[in-house]
């Protein structure tokens, strides 16, 4: 059987930043997909529906269908402290964010927190993610059980530190390696999960410990590896009184095989000209987190000089130090903040769709399989219906054309507006068993 959905569709199967045509939109359109979950067609309407007559077709006329969203950089533990106002980053990890991660030692605590999670990501349309973990290892196989359970296509792993932190969550390099191995073992590439190292930030790691990550990175076939760089002046200070042989904070990692194109780090807001050129030439990604950079006032994301540069990134929602897990919203804030920054980037409906889609596959290493409505590439999408009455539905009524409707979407639409969400075909969003219940989901 093949499923037809019936929307207003919009998609970048092309690098807007080097491409004009990079959007494709369609006031009437449609997308086709196997029972397999994989894409068949997408386009008018017409003509997807006279390659595919005998489909059977979904109505979906008053929403917007885009790819699923890919969220580059986001903190499971944090969401229990989103809103915590007037601090900047060091302080905030002290008074804030590190308390509420020992927390995640009491396994009662941590288990609901991860189902709340992997459900807000899936509400707000959301379908793959660089999750940053947990230090704790019965937390972090709480979480991987919770996201297998979801359906989303997840990339996580268990947080590593040996200093600063506080105590509870500081741990020994060779406890960590053997730690991450057995995670590794159950989770990675089961299903749609993989492994993602991830050593805290510089800060909090001895070298015996980054010298960890790098083994457990060399031993894990197709893992990744995430951490923070270049976030905040007071940061990357500390990170050179730390190591006073590294030349910049990138040096820190590349000196543990820690820099390659599965590597994604947060952040880059300080970053020099020498970081920028050994970034593009490892093919590493960045995660732009707008909302969290302003909300801890550590600056702006200097696009311009990643685009200069050549180095790839994508949109992280980071949560604890952002206001929520909206790509949507984190798309919009990316498009204020490069309207005001000093090198100036004009970002367009397409731009930023593409921020949210595609650019964050290519940094995961998923769009062979997802990011765009290309044939062939997994069925992930999100349908956007506006709540009736609102502005958005106002808007909308007025829109000129699909165009036109998509930048009102980012400036206006949020997580009451995602309707449906669907990974490889079939629903994540809003889910249909009761309480406590977890379903098996086939996976292509």
């Amino acid at each position: 059987m093949i499923t037809l959905v019936r929307a207003r569709l919009a998609h970048t199967p092309r690098n807007p930043f080097e491409q004009d045509d990079a959007l494709e939109v369609f006031d009437d359109g449609a997308l086709a997909f196997a029972d397999d979950g994989r894409i068949l067609a997408a386009g008018a309407f017409e003509h997807v529906r006279a390659a595919h007559s005998g489909a059977r077709v979904e109505d979906a006329c008053g929403a917007f269908l885009v790819p699923g969203f890919v969220d580059t950089h986001v903190h499971w533990p944090q969401l229990g402290v989103v809103g915590a106002m007037g601090l900047e980053l060091m302080e905030w990890l002290r008074a804030r964010a590190l308390p509420e991660e020992a927390r995640l030692a009491d396994i009662s605590y941590a288990r609901p927190l991860a189902r709340d999670f992997v459900r807000g990501l899936a509400a707000n349309g959301t379908t793959s993610a660089l999750v940053f973990g947990s230090h704790f290892p019965e937390a972090q196989d709480a979480f991987f059980e919770e996201a297998d359970a979801s359906g989303l296509r997840i990339a996580s792993g268990l947080v590593v530190s040996d200093r600063d932190l506080v105590p509870e969550l500081r741990g020994d390099p060779g406890h960590a390696l053997e730690a991450g191995r057995a995670l590794a073992a159950r989770w990675h590439r089961h299903g749609r999960l993989r492994y993602a190292v991830t050593p805290r930030f510089s800060i909090s790691c001895s070298e015996d410990m980054l010298e960890s990550c790098g083994a457990l990175q060399a031993e894990l076939d197709g893992a990744l590896v995430t951490s923070h760089i270049n976030e905040s002046e007071n940061e990357v200070g500390a990170v050179a009184d730390r190591f006073p042989w590294a030349g910049d904070y990138l040096e820190t990692y590349e000196q543990y095989g820690l820099v390659g194109p599965r590597t994604v780090f947060a952040h880059d807001v300080h970053v020099t000209d020498g970081e920028l050129d050994r970034l593009a030439a490892a093919r590493a990604g960045i995660a732009n987190c707008p909302i969290s950079n302003a909300f801890l006032g550590s600056g702006i994301f200097p696009m311009r000089r990643h685009l200069e540069h050549g180095v790839r990134f994508g949109l992280g929602t980071d949560v604890g130090a952002g206001t929520g897990l909206s790509l949507l919203k984190e798309a919009l804030a990316s498009y204020q903040a490069q309207m005001v920054a000093s090198q100036r980037v004009r970002l367009t409906p397409a731009h930023l769709l593409w921020l949210v889609t595609l650019a964050g596959a290519e940094i995961l290493g998923l769009d062979e399989v997802v990011g765009d409505l290309t044939p062939g590439k997994a069925a992930d999408y999100v349908l956007l219906r506006p709540p009736p009455g609102g502005t958005l539905a106002a808007t909308l009524a007025r829109s000129r054309d699909a165009r036109d409707a998509l930048g009102a979407v980012f400036a206006l639409a949020r997580e009451e507006s995602v309707s449906e969400v669907r990974v490889a075909g079939k629903r994540v969003w809003p889910r249909d068993e009761p309480a406590g219940h977890q379903e098996l989901h086939s996976r292509p």
